[in-house]
C-alpha cells in the first residue's frame, strides 16, 4: 500500500509539473520564453541598416531586451518586437520592419504571432507607423514589390 501511495504522489507531481502547475514548471516557463527571445533577438541582430554598413545591434536600434515572447498557448507564440530607430525622423523605420518580419519567418520553426513597434518617443511618426509595420496586408504587399524585396534580402545577409 505504501508503495502504490508512493508511486501515485510521484505520478501526480509529475502531472502537476508537465502542466505548469508546480513551482518547477512554472519556473521552468519564463525560461523558455528566455530562450525564444534570444533566438529571435540572435536573427534581428545581424540584420544590416539599409543605409550602413552596420548592424541593428551595431547602431543600438535592437537590443536583447527589447524583444518578448509571451505563450498565447501551448503552441503558439506572440513575439513583440520595440525598436529604436537611429534618428526620430528616419525614413526608413517600415524597411527595417520589413527585414525583421523576413528574416524571423524564414528562420523561425515554432507557430508565432509577430508585433513590431517603434519605442515609445522614438520618432516624431511613431503612431502612424505603428499602425502601418503591423497592418499584414501592407506587409504582404510590399514584398511583392521585386525592388523592395532585393533591398530587404540584402540587408538579412549575414555580415562579412
Amino acid at each position: 500500500m505504501e508503495r502504490v501511495s508512493g508511486l501515485l504522489s510521484w505520478t501526480l507531481s509529475r502531472v502537476l509539473w508537465l502542466s505548469g502547475f508546480s513551482e518547477r514548471g512554472a519556473a521552468r516557463q519564463p525560461r523558455i520564453m528566455e530562450e525564444k527571445a534570444l533566438e529571435i533577438y540572435d536573427l534581428i541582430r545581424t540584420i544590416r541598416d539599409p543605409e550602413k554598413p552596420n548592424t541593428l545591434e551595431e547602431l543600438e536600434v535592437v537590443t536583447e531586451s527589447c524583444v518578448e515572447v509571451q505563450e498565447i498557448n501551448e503552441e503558439d507564440y506572440l513575439v513583440i518586437i520595440k525598436f529604436t530607430p537611429t534618428v526620430p525622423h528616419c525614413s526608413l523605420a517600415t524597411l527595417i520592419v520589413l527585414c525583421k518580419s523576413s528574416k524571423i519567418s524564414k528562420a523561425i520553426f515554432f507557430s508565432f504571432q509577430l508585433e513590431i513597434y517603434i519605442s515609445e518617443g522614438t520618432h516624431s511618426t511613431e503612431e502612424d507607423i505603428n499602425k502601418q509595420i503591423n497592418d499584414k496586408e501592407r506587409v504582404a504587399a510590399a514584398m511583392e514589390n521585386p525592388n523592395l524585396r532585393e533591398i530587404v534580402e540584402q540587408c538579412v545577409l549575414e555580415p562579412d
